[in-house]
């Protein structure tokens, strides 16, 4: 199963087994089989663009694999990497841009390998030294257009790093306002201002990481 953000709006592309079929009357969610043809997605990007009032829209196929690769096929695809830094006050390093709070990420450059340009970016937007790569997080897809109207799937790596508690110096010319160290469950409770793919990150961390006690 994939999950991609298109504006906010939530897509997902499943196996047939995956799929659960909503009760009768619930229009909250839209599930379609997958045609084989490219261009019917098309019709559901543009519908979660418009940030529908669906909580959902699921594409499903047999082969999800091919349905990926379809989907993809849409888009300029973007490579990124980024990262989830946590203090030895069990503190969570997070970051304020154009209006929302966010985790420092950044391209991944010709040549260079994912956990180099995560760490590369925290240290580059947060100006956070020192930093070790514990293990790798979760993937995340959002899209956006780029200058010249064109769709772009950004696909990024999160990892799970640690560092020390210093003063943090946000990177102004990224647009980054604020950087600074939060309790991480006291920070979702609060229901921020923030994109959901990051949400899924903290909330993943939370579940997983917290329970285990790391």
């Amino acid at each position: 199963m994939y999950k991609i953000y298109i504006n906010e709006s939530l897509l997902v592309l499943a196996s047939r087994a995956e799929v659960t079929i909503p009760k009768q009357g619930d229009e909250t969610d839209i599930i379609a089989m997958y045609s084989g043809k490219p261009k019917f997605l098309l019709n559901y990007v543009d519908l979660a663009e418009k940030n529908s009032v669906h909580k959902s829209i699921t594409i499903y196929a047999d082969d999800v694999k091919q349905l990926k690769k379809d989907f993809q096929g849409l888009f300029k695809i973007v490579r990124a990497a980024g990262g989830l830094v946590i203090n030895e006050e069990h503190e969570g390093l997070i970051i304020h841009r154009r209006g929302f709070w966010d985790l420092p990420k950044g391209k991944i450059e010709s040549g260079e390998k994912k956990k180099a340009a995560a760490i590369r970016e925290v240290e580059e937007e947060t100006g956070v030294e020192r930093i070790t790569l514990q293990q790798k997080l979760i993937t995340t897809y959002h899209t956006y257009q780029d200058i010249n109207k064109k769709r772009v799937l950004k696909k990024t790596f999160w990892y799970l790093m640690s560092a020390k508690k210093t003063k943090l110096i946000p990177q102004a010319e990224e647009g980054i306002k604020k950087a600074k160290w939060v309790n991480l469950e006291v920070f979702m409770a609060d229901k921020p201002k923030i994109f959901r793919n990051i949400k899924d990150i903290i909330n993943f961390y939370n579940d997983v990481y917290l329970e285990d006690g790391v």
